[in-house]
């Protein structure tokens, strides 16, 4: 009786949506009261005495099950424990490079895709509509018809993986970009729109365009031709083309790897919607349908099909790993490059880190908290995110651990709704009240000596209009928005051990440590541990270039009057800071 009283809850909220039509903001509390009575939450209030035991109510780093090889490069790296859970990829350093530049990928993207011959897979959240997208698409089109018309036809596949809510927006859309290629080369392309089984029933029909996307979105972004994978956080769009700074990691010549993702980019896109040449969609024969059928049986299936993946890689890579270090005829490299395999032995290790909540996969965040709650006392870690807005669980660690933390966000100024109008310009300001609330804990825990807040800014730049105008002011808000968007600061991780000057693990993807990225979307990084100290230098620098520009945040900081937050928006954040 208990248990249905407590399921009725959730049941009952989503009723009342019914009687809110048009209402997007009441309908996204409701739906926020809703996730509150589906599950427990931890508390915040008075916990300052327990966070000394955060290391040990972490959850436990999981036990590596065979003790380290001497034999073998792995067996030297202590993040070992990570290829229990997924698969684990030796390679050389030589094969691993870090983009620096908008140009500089979208370049390399055109480039791969001239150049294919067997397999194209693009995963984003969406693909725009203006011209350099345009011109992304003519590529894929020319490849495809090199790949027919050449003398020995290739077996050429385009399998592209997008989010159906994103795609869909407004009449010229992702989907209007790709019907074209679908129409020409249906045996080759293949677009798949992922729809979160979580946007349902009265709450798919009520909440509006752009609203529907706090629900859950696909946001994994991986790039892959042939054998080379592009990982970055950039999607499909013009301003990542060109002035919108991302990560990006290039794997050059990697077929395990480049595997390893088509297969999962294939499973996600076999558990979402099939676009047809109609610009209609429809779901693989056999497939429960993401928002039509039953809600635990399409969860079900999807987790079962992106754990088969995982599931298999880790397999293949262990008995490749058994076969290279520990077979009877082990070969030397003499014999190995003799035989035509002149691939140098690994020094670097990729490990890809999945996070599906929604299909009960938490890959990437058991391998985050572990990474945070075992950095030692003398560690470094650099944080980054566009978006101060952590998971509680990753606030804790951060704050109970032992390690130096430096956590770099962007300031208000920066953020791309920044003097916007309505509810869209208070979003700024909840982020500020979020980034007081931790710098006030910090300061009363006296650790703001050992966790350092920066924030991201460019010198010089102001987005004030001058003479208080409707028209200075209108166009201070067109300057704050082209700004931002051409600076937003990317997500991503540097572990620097104990006495190091260097970083020997990094995190790179779609993720940026928050509560919709670790509940609500589909996300995929990779950690590269390396102890090449070439590549270490390269993630160095690329850290040491985001920091470059930022500021240290201080009681000060708050006194701007800039950083006032009003009221209302202060009462609102905690009920809405789960959908941005």
């Amino acid at each position: 009786m208990a248990a249905a009283t407590a399921a009725a809850g959730p049941v009952l909220w989503r009723r009342l949506l019914g009687l809110l039509p048009g209402r997007p903001g009441l309908a996204a509390l409701l739906g926020r009261l809703s996730d509150r009575l589906g599950r427990n939450r931890d508390r915040r209030r008075r916990r300052s005495p327990w966070l000394l035991l955060a290391p040990l109510l972490s959850p436990a780093v999981p036990q590596v099950t065979s003790p380290p090889c001497c034999l073998c490069p792995e067996g030297v790296h202590r993040f070992q424990w990570i290829r229990n859970l997924v698969p684990e990829f030796g390679v050389s350093s030589s094969h691993v490079r870090v983009l620096s530049s908008p140009a500089e990928f979208f370049e390399l993207m055109k480039g791969q895709i001239n150049v294919a011959k067997r397999r194209v897979v693009m995963a984003s959240l969406y693909l725009g509509t203006g011209p350099l997208e345009q011109e992304l698409v003519d590529c894929l089109e020319h490849t495809l018809e090199k790949s027919l018309q050449a003398k020995f036809p290739s077996d050429l596949k385009v399998s592209i993986l997008l989010d159906f809510t994103r795609g869909s927006r407004g009449g010229k859309n992702s989907r209007t970009m790709l019907l074209p290629l679908l129409r020409r080369f249906p045996e080759q392309v293949r677009v798949s729109l992922f729809h979160t089984p979580n946007l349902r029933g009265l709450l798919r029909l009520l909440i509006p365009e752009r609203f529907n996307e706090t629900i859950g979105l696909q946001h994994i972004k991986v790039y892959l031709f042939d054998n080379n994978v592009i990982l970055s956080g950039a999607n499909l769009s013009d301003s990542y083309f060109t002035n919108r700074q991302d990560r990006y990691v290039l794997l050059q010549d990697c077929p395990e790897v480049a595997d390893f993702f088509t297969e999962l980019v294939g499973a996600v896109g076999d558990v979402s919607l099939q676009l047809q040449a109609d610009n209609t969609v429809q779901v693989l024969e056999g497939m429960v349908h993401p928002y039509k059928g039953d809600r635990a049986a399409y969860c079900r299936a999807a987790n079962k099909r992106v754990m088969d993946v995982i599931n298999s890689a880790r397999v293949r890579q262990q008995v490749l790993h058994a076969q290279t270090f520990h077979g009877d005829s082990l070969l030397t490299q003499e014999d190995a490059a003799a035989a035509g395999d002149r691939r140098p032995a690994p020094d670097t290790w990729i490990y890809p880190l999945i996070q599906m909540k929604p299909f009960e996969i938490q890959i990437d965040e058991i391998v985050t908290e572990t990474l945070l709650t075992e950095a030692e006392r003398g560690a470094r870690v650099y944080l980054t995110t566009g978006y101060f807005n952590l998971t509680q669980a990753y606030m804790d660690l951060v704050l109970g651990t032992r390690a130096e933390y430096q956590i770099l966000l962007a300031s208000p100024e920066v953020n791309g709704f920044f003097g916007a109008k309505g509810v869209a310009g208070a979003i700024p300001a909840a982020y500020v009240h979020i980034e007081r609330q931790f710098f006030r804990e910090l300061c009363s825990l006296g650790q703001q000596e050992r966790v350092r807040l920066q924030e991201y800014w460019r010198r010089g730049w102001t987005f004030h209009a001058k003479g208080g105008t409707a028209r200075g002011e209108a166009l201070g808000r067109r300057c704050a928005h082209f700004l931002s968007a051409r600076f937003l600061l990317p997500a991503g991780l540097w572990l620097y051990l104990a006495g190091s000057s260097l970083p020997c693990l990094t995190l790179i993807g779609s993720p940026n440590f928050g509560y919709r990225s670790v509940h609500r979307d589909l996300e995929a990084q990779i950690a590269i541990v390396t102890e090449s100290r070439a590549l270490q230098q390269q993630l160095h620098q690329e850290q040491e270039q985001l920091y470059l520009r930022s500021g240290v945040v201080s009681s000060a900081t708050f006194e701007q009057p800039s950083r006032q937050v009003k009221l209302w928006v202060k009462m609102v954040t905690p009920l809405i800071k789960n959908f941005f």
